[in-house]
């Protein structure tokens, strides 16, 4: 026993005392968080070279700028704005001071509330009670000016504000230098998932003006494997995860076009691995995962298909228990050693290639095309991020034997 009462743990304590915070897979967990920031934004280049074109002349000492950004879950509007925003006060420090700030409307849905955010970031000491509105917009005017910087204010899910106060905060803000007969004082970006253009009053929209609208759309498979390799680069042990499995992800999240599936799937993940013990992340918790999340499974179609479907699809399983993807090639490969399993004399190529287009149609399997090992020709590449394949596999030797005694 030690000093301060503390003994030492036994052997078989230690074993597993040991194991928290282990990171077998995880290094930095934290960037997995949805509201972490990274260095740089991938797959939206072009929006932020959008949103640069309705802040030109925020350098000089009287420009400003005002963007409306909207679109689904998931599209990357809180991260597009923030480091937007962070970059352009960091490019232009040397002529400007510019800062920013960011506001989740949904937990600040009052004026009172969002007004008392902004002043005690410019001066935590101001009071919290006894002034009205307009006394708190001059006092941010008043420390702006008297510091000679300029405040980008992102007011994020702004329907929640506008729900419960309307946009009498907003026209006020966008005129916080109207009666002094100056400007350059403030800049508003916000963000909410509904075309809030339409809910605004006339005032407001002409000052915003429709061009100032920017609406994101969900990610593309290839902007969402661009995510996934990022965040895994960055909060992943080295070879914890690799580009196959990557790859995986992006097709499970896909549909949605949602990032936070594909954050979800890369912190659930790397959890079964560490639970288990293991420093690499398998197929199998992808699969899994994905197969948990609401409407993603669509294996009614399994009991629906030809005998030879049953028998193509089980070799596919077998093979996507223990890897990403299957090449066509290799599928029909060991299509033809199940067709002997089971004594069956395999189909021909036309009627094979049919079955994996319905596979495909069936969302059973996701397809993408590659080029083959020796570099002539082109084949396809089949993976199944949204059903399990030991549990499909299990389904299809049930239902297969019936369907070939028909």
């Amino acid at each position: 026993m030690f000093n301060n009462g503390w003994r030492q743990p036994c052997a078989a304590m230690s074993s597993w005392l040991d194991r928290i915070g282990a990171g077998l897979v995880l290094k930095h967990p934290e960037m997995l968080d949805h509201d972490w920031v990274p260095k740089e934004l991938v797959g939206r280049d072009e929006q932020l070279e959008t949103l640069a074109g309705m802040f030109t002349g925020i350098d000089g000492p009287s420009g400003s700028g005002r963007a409306v950004i909207t679109g689904p879950v998931g599209s990357g509007k809180s991260v597009l704005s923030r480091i937007f925003t962070r970059e352009i006060s960091t490019y232009h420090a040397s002529k400007r001071d510019i800062r920013w700030m960011h506001i989740n409307c949904r937990n600040n849905p009052s004026e009172s509330q969002v007004l008392q955010r902004i002043i005690h970031e410019l001066d935590p000491r101001h009071p919290d009670r006894g002034l009205g509105v307009g006394e708190i917009l001059s006092s941010i005017r008043r420390l702006l000016r008297n510091e000679s910087t300029h405040m980008i204010i992102i007011l994020d899910e702004v329907d929640h504000l506008m729900r419960k106060s309307g946009d009498a905060l907003i026209y006020r803000l966008l005129r916080i230098d109207e009666e002094y007969g100056s400007s350059g004082t403030l800049s508003l970006i916000l963000i909410s998932q509904e075309q809030i253009l339409d809910m605004f009053e006339s005032a407001v929209i002409s000052r915003f003006g429709y061009l100032n609208h920017l609406r994101l759309d969900g990610y593309d498979e290839e902007g969402l494997f661009k995510i996934a390799h990022q965040r895994a680069e960055m909060a992943f042990m080295p070879d914890a995860i690799s580009k196959s499995m990557l790859r995986l992800i992006a097709e499970a999240a896909a549909p949605s076009g949602d990032a936070r599936v594909v954050i979800d799937l890369l912190t659930n993940s790397s959890r079964l691995a560490e639970k288990d013990g293991r420093s690499e992340i398998l197929s199998s918790d992808v699969q899994r995962l994905s197969m948990e999340r609401p409407g993603n499974s669509n294996d009614s179609v399994v009991d629906e298909l030809a005998a030879h479907a049953m028998l193509l699809l089980i070799a596919i399983c077998r093979r996507l228990k223990n890897a990403s993807e299957i090449s066509s090639g290799d599928a029909v490969s060991l299509y033809k050693v199940v067709c002997e399993e089971y004594e069956q004399s395999p189909r021909g190529h036309t009627t094979l290639w049919k079955h994996l287009k319905k596979f495909e149609e069936g969302d059973l399997l996701k397809v993408r095309a590659g080029v083959v090992s020796e570099g002539r020709g082109r084949t396809q590449h089949f993976s199944m991020p949204h059903l399990l394949p030991v549990d499909i596999e299990k389904r299809l030797e049930a239902l297969v034997k019936a369907k070939l005694r028909k």
